[in-house]
C-alpha cells in the first residue's frame, strides 16, 4: 500500500516537473502594451475597426500592424490613449453615424404585398424582392436593430427603422444587415440628408411613396454646390454639407429632411442638438 503511494506521488511529481518546463518552453509571451490597449478600448467587441474583436484589434495595434485610430464607438478620447500607449501622434478621426435614407414607412409607402413570414429583412427580400412597392425602401423588420450594439435603433410603430444620432457611434454593423443598403455611414457634422435611395424616375415615385426623392432637381437649383442628382437621385455633396439647409423647405415631397428639427415621423428620439458627440447620449 505504501509502495503504491509513494509510486504515484513519484509520477505526479515528474508530472508536475514536466509540465512546468513544458509551460516556460512553449509561453506565449504578450506585449505588455496588449494588455494595456485592452483596457482602454471600449469593449464592444462591435467590429468597425475591422478586426474580429478588441483583442484581436489590441493585438493588432500592439504589433504595428493596425492604425491606433479605428476605434469608432471609443471616440476621440479612446483613440488618444491608445496612441499615448503606443508613443505615437493620436490622428483625429472624422465622427460618422448611420443614416436610414428613407421614410416611407408603411403609412407613407405602398405594399406590394403583405409578409407574414419570420421578422427579418433578409428573409422578406428573397420573396419577390421585399413586400414594398419601393425597390430601395426600408422593409421595417429591424433585423439593423437587432444587431446594433448600442440601442441606437428604434422601429417605429409604421414600420421605418430610425437610427439616433446621440447613440450611433459608428460601429457600422447594421450597414451589411440591411438587404437593401438603405443605411449609410455620413459625417457626424452633417445634419441634412435625402431620406430616399430610390432609383425609378419621379412618375413611378410618386406611384408607391409619398416622400420619395422625383429628381426635380430643385434642391440643385436652391444649394448647387450641396446636391447632386445622379440616376434619379438627389444626394448631399457633404463636403457642402453647411448649405444643404436651404433646400429643405424648397423640397415639395419633403424628402430632405434636417435632423436638428427632428427625427422622421413615428420616432421617440428627441431633435439632436449639434454638435453632438459620437456615443454622447443627450
Amino acid at each position: 500500500m505504501i509502495e503504491a503511494i509513494v509510486s504515484l506521488g513519484g509520477i505526479g511529481l515528474v508530472a508536475a516537473l514536466a509540465l512546468g518546463v513544458a509551460a516556460k518552453k512553449f509561453a506565449v509571451q504578450t506585449d505588455p502594451r496588449e494588455l494595456a490597449l485592452l483596457e482602454v478600448l471600449s469593449g464592444a467587441n462591435c467590429g468597425a475597426c475591422g478586426y474580429p474583436g478588441c483583442a484581436a484589434y489590441a493585438k493588432a495595434v500592439a504589433k504595428g500592424e493596425a492604425s491606433p485610430s479605428l476605434c469608432t464607438p471609443g471616440g476621440q478620447n479612446t483613440i488618444e490613449q491608445i496612441a499615448h500607449i503606443m508613443g505615437v501622434a493620436a490622428t483625429q478621426a472624422e465622427p460618422q453615424v448611420a443614416v436610414v435614407l428613407c421614410q416611407g414607412d408603411n403609412a407613407l409607402a405602398r405594399a406590394k404585398y403583405q409578409y407574414v413570414g419570420i421578422a427579418d429583412c433578409n428573409a422578406a427580400q428573397k420573396i419577390a424582392d421585399g413586400p414594398k412597392e419601393c425597390p430601395g425602401g426600408c422593409l421595417g423588420l429591424g433585423s439593423c436593430a437587432r444587431v446594433c450594439p448600442f440601442g441606437a435603433i428604434e422601429m417605429t410603430s409604421q414600420g421605418l427603422a430610425v437610427i439616433s444620432r446621440e447613440k450611433c457611434t459608428g460601429c457600422r454593423k447594421c450597414v451589411p444587415a440591411c438587404p437593401r443598403q438603405v443605411i449609410r455611414m455620413t459625417p457626424l457634422a452633417a445634419t441634412v440628408h435625402v431620406l430616399c435611395n430610390s432609383n425609378d424616375k419621379g412618375g413611378q415615385v410618386r406611384k408607391y411613396c409619398q416622400v420619395g426623392c422625383i429628381a426635380c432637381l430643385i434642391c440643385v437649383k436652391t444649394a448647387p454646390g450641396a446636391y447632386k442628382v445622379e440616376e434619379n437621385l438627389a444626394t448631399v455633396i457633404y463636403q457642402s454639407a453647411a448649405e444643404a439647409g436651404a433646400a429643405v423647405a424648397k423640397c415639395p415631397t419633403k424628402c430632405i429632411r434636417d435632423f436638428t428639427e427632428g427625427y422622421p415621423q413615428g420616432s421617440t428620439f428627441s431633435a439632436p442638438v449639434v454638435p453632438v458627440k459620437a456615443g454622447e447620449v443627450s
